[in-house]
């Protein structure tokens, strides 16, 4: 049985889910562990119900990234973590931290990859005027919202769109994606091959929601 630690800053909703899922599904995984990068995260309370361990490791009482992220480490290993999940984790992790976890380090972007790396995805989405928005599950690796893409799902954005509204439906849609990508790990469905992902045996990798 393979063990996730999540890594969250907030509510971690997409933690929230993905739990519910593998509860009713019956996922063989051992969610070992949440840690967030402050005590108020409001994640911790749902993992502490689930029965899930919950820490913080507070970002604020180490002097530098690479000190704070050697702790994360740190605590990660111990729990035995085969994968771990980036579920709104807002701390950007240094080199060495996306070394070590190397291939079992995933996160999810709210915007359709390549398109709108970084922050205020939604804003800079209505600002260009696409038609098609979404959300990308994706490995993590050194290059910011760089790495090899698991899946994704679009949503339309529609007229009288305000960035609140965009990143509602953006939200209901990574709830949708990010447990199918855990899932296919899980499964030892995915193969990283370049800067391309490649699921074993083949089905759609892109949703249109």
């Amino acid at each position: 049985m393979l063990s996730i630690v999540t890594l969250i800053s907030g509510r971690g909703s997409n933690f929230e889910t993905i739990v519910k899922i593998a509860q009713k599904e019956q996922w063989p995984v051992k969610f070992a562990g949440v840690i967030a990068n402050h005590s108020a995260a409001k994640g911790l309370e749902f993992a502490c119900s689930q029965g899930i361990p919950a820490y913080a490791i507070e970002h604020k009482g180490y002097p530098n990234r690479e000190s704070f992220d050697g702790a994360l480490i740190q605590k990660i290993d111990a729990l035995g973590a085969d994968l771990v999940v980036l579920a709104g984790f807002m701390r950007i992790l240094t080199p060495g931290f996306i070394r070590h976890f190397e291939g079992r380090l995933i996160n999810i972007h709210p915007a359709l990859l390549p398109a709108f790396p970084g922050l205020h995805t939604h804003e800079r989405a209505l600002e260009a005027g696409v038609k098609e928005h979404g959300a990308t599950v994706h490995f993590v690796t050194e290059g910011v919202d760089e790495g090899p893409i698991i899946c994704q799902a679009s949503v339309s954005v529609l007229a009288g769109d305000d960035p609140d509204s965009l990143a509602a439906r953006v939200l209901k849609a990574e709830h949708q994606i990010y447990p199918f990508a855990i899932k296919w790990f899980l499964d030892g469905r995915l193969r990283i091959e370049g800067n391309h992902v490649k699921l074993q045996p083949p089905e759609s990798q892109f949703f249109k929601l």
